[in-house]
């Protein structure tokens, strides 16, 4: 996670300032600094492990190239130091989460490649003499350990916010659309201890009942209300910090929102586009930056060469390797309803332009062209066969033509119907910046069964944080997840 977009430092150090609870501050310290330290010295032990480990698969594959233990065990600590200083340079211990977390398998990922290249660079300095196919095999596990040791750290970590270990009580005041970025990022985050209870605002009038987390399954839920705050709302949900992320508002609003912040005993904390200029009270909510900030639309040209590299190597290889698979689809298809096995429909690409989408068809062909896509798997148009593709996203295999085609890529935002684009406002037209792609965010996420530009969040995400390691770890993401497909 980048430093400007991490939030702990300030947020902490503005609520636990005007934190009437001295025995709070300290234990909210001490559970930071223990979450921190467990955070790096399991990093430490994975890298070293995983050196272990590759030379032990090695020894297996290759035993004549043994290696004195007290090498083996320099290079594993190597490994792990150099793994941990990388990390704290790329702010992996900061505390925050990001969207689905695919920020930290990216991290993982990177600074695994990296301090191996460090590795390897120090064991031919200082002539370890160890075996390149160990480094080979570590090049490979270190990730993989690296991502299954960071979610079982976060589940043990949940586990304890969810007994109450160390909690701020959270309520959110503001806008709905800004209420469900904070409230997400601070549920994806248990490792802060604020644990948000409630959103309130002035337009939640029309808002549902509860407001769900951006993630894999929506799981996690807060309730929603209506405004205005009020001294006896806040100590109904026993609030102990109250965000508040109120855009455009009078100065006179907030003055009133501070007054009853401290009549309910509460700490406040305000996003920096609300905060007037120098105040000591604005913080950052999460990996969203809330203000508005410029995104660069061309990607570096060595970026925009790796990733167009990976598309094509990638989608060739894959092309190559299921074509039979393909075949047996399309034959199933043709077989249980009439009609072609691909459906060729016209996308909006980058900069708006349109192109020739393919897929293999799971809706009758009785069904229109252009319409609202199905949102449940028992919609009439879809058929039996094509319940199934839809349920595991083996119909958007066809879009590998796109990508080598070159008007799709792996990884990027949906492209969508141009009827739909046409309803477009300015913040949803940011989509089109880049070059859309079978997988990313919004793709992996439980909002999928729901409307792409209604769930903006998850491509502005990408858009600001996008480069080739991010791309690799939502590729990660989608092996692991990619089952679960849609409706």
């Amino acid at each position: 996670m980048a430093t400007s977009e991490s939030y702990i430092p300030r947020l902490n150090a503005e609520a636990l300032a005007r934190s009437r609870n001295q025995r709070r501050f300290v234990s909210r310290e001490l559970f930071w600094r223990a979450v921190f330290l467990s955070g790096a010295s399991a990093d430490f032990l994975t890298c070293a492990a995983s050196v272990v480990t590759a030379y032990t698969l090695q020894l297996h594959l290759r035993g004549y190239l043994q290696v004195p233990t007290q090498k083996v065990v320099a290079v594993s600590l190597l490994h792990g130091l150099f793994a941990v200083l990388l990390l704290l340079r790329d702010g992996a211990y900061g505390g925050g989460t990001s969207l689905l977390r695919v920020r930290e398998t990216e991290s993982a990922t990177r600074t695994s490649i990296q301090s191996l290249l460090l590795l390897f660079l120090a064991s031919f300095l200082l002539r370890l003499n160890f075996p390149s196919t160990a480094f080979l095999l570590c090049l490979g596990l270190t990730p993989v350990l690296l991502i299954v040791q960071k979610q079982l750290l976060a589940s043990a970590v949940r586990i304890l916010q969810a007994k109450g270990c160390r909690i701020d009580r959270v309520v959110v005041y503001g806008k709905a659309e800004t209420g469900k970025r904070i409230t997400s990022s601070l549920l994806y985050s248990p490792q802060l201890g604020f644990s948000p209870v409630a959103v309130v605002g002035d337009d939640m009038v029309g808002a549902e009942d509860c407001m769900f987390e951006l993630g894999y399954r929506r799981c996690q839920s807060v309730p929603v209300q209506a405004g205005p705050i009020t001294v006896a709302l806040l100590k109904s949900f026993r609030c102990s910090l109250l965000i508040v992320a109120m855009p455009y508002a009078p100065a006179e609003q907030f003055t009133e929102v501070i007054d009853i912040a401290d009549q309910a005993g509460a700490t406040i904390a305000f996003l920096p586009s609300l905060a007037t200029e120098g105040s000591s009270r604005a913080g950052v909510i999460g990996d969203f930056p809330l203000t508005a900030s410029p995104v660069e639309s061309i990607d570096p040209w060595p970026y925009a060469l790796a990733k167009r590299g990976m598309d094509i190597a990638i989608s060739s290889l894959l092309l190559v390797l299921i074509w039979p698979f393909l075949a047996l689809i399309a034959f199933f298809i043709r077989a249980s309803s009439p009609g072609p096995a691909l459906f060729v429909q016209k996308r909006v690409g980058r900069n708006g332009e349109l192109f020739d989408m393919y897929k293999f068809r799971s809706m009758y062909t009785s069904a229109p062209t252009y319409d609202v896509s199905p949102t449940r798997s028992s919609d009439p148009r879809i058929t039996r066969i094509g319940r199934f593709l839809r349920r595991t996203s083996l119909d958007e295999l066809p879009q590998l033509i796109n990508v080598l085609l070159g008007n799709m890529s792996l990884v990027g935002p949906r492209p969508e119907m141009p009827f739909i684009v046409e309803r477009y406002n300015a913040q949803q037209r940011r989509r089109l910046q880049l070059l859309p792609g079978i997988t990313g965010l919004w793709q992996l996420s439980a909002d999928r069964a729901f409307p792409i530009h209604e769930n903006i969040e998850y491509d502005l995400y990408y858009i600001r944080n996008r480069s080739f390691f991010m791309d690799v770890a939502i590729l990660i993401h989608t092996a692991l997840f990619a089952a679960r497909g849609g409706v």
